[in-house]
């Protein structure tokens, strides 16, 4: 079970406390068993520093504490603080990945002809980078568009096979998988099955997709289709 652990103090000497964390991760580099930290200031009170810890078990944690790195690291945190630092050790019961989760809505719902998470999802200036497009396709009107053209040409699906998340961004590995049901780019239906790897990133933005970019092999679909030579 994932662990996690909160470790808040007060201190009038953040940047030496931001310098302790980066020596802490140079020293630590292939023997740590933390798998994510974040260090925030309260805003209402600049000298309470809140630092998040994640490890995969309990356990893991425990390794992690008995580095040498870690206690040397700690005694130095303890001498930069007004007040020794208080614990809250976390069993993780519930880990909503929300922008993960806004993501696969993107690619999984509008094939069903469900436009709603385009509506709630996107920003009314969200811009969509396709290299196989002769430009960018501007704002969630346009993306209805070209969702609804593709929807004429194709029975498809999109399946999200991974996520990765980072900050603001979403990377989505996908297989799209469709029937030609209608003319495309100039070939009229010919019922053949289809599917196509590809990776999307969306970048977000006050929780509202403002960017995304797509990577796929259209060579492959073009190939399927009987437009290209295999």
């Amino acid at each position: 079970m994932t662990f996690v652990q909160i470790v808040e103090c007060r201190t009038e000497q953040p940047d030496e406390l931001n310098r302790l964390m980066d020596t802490w991760i140079e020293q630590t580099q292939g023997r740590r068993t933390a798998t994510h930290t974040m260090v925030g200031a309260d805003r209402a009170d600049a000298r309470h520093i809140v630092e998040i810890v994640e490890f995969p078990s309990y356990e893991a944690a425990m390794r992690n504490s008995g580095l040498p790195e870690t206690d040397r690291i700690f005694r130095e945190m303890v001498g930069l603080c007004q007040e020794p630092p208080t614990f809250t050790n976390l069993d993780l019961v519930r880990d909503e990945q929300l922008l993960k989760e806004t993501a696969r809505r993107l690619l999984v719902e509008p094939p069903t002809g469900d436009m709603s998470a385009i509506d709630q999802c996107l920003a009314a200036d969200y811009r969509d980078h396709d290299p196989s497009m002769d430009g960018d396709t501007v704002g969630p009107a346009a993306v209805k568009a070209m969702v609804e053209g593709y929807r004429k040409a194709f029975d498809f699906t999109f399946e999200v096979q991974s996520q990765l998340a980072e900050g603001d961004q979403v990377a989505s590995r996908w297989m799209w998988r469709g029937t030609h049901i209608g003319e495309y780019m100039g070939m009229p239906a010919s019922g053949k099955s289809l599917e196509a790897a590809g990776m999307t990133i969306f970048r977000f933005e006050d929780g509202m997709v403002k960017e995304g970019w797509w990577s796929w092999d259209s060579v492959a679909m073009m190939r399927q289709l009987g437009m290209m030579p295999g």
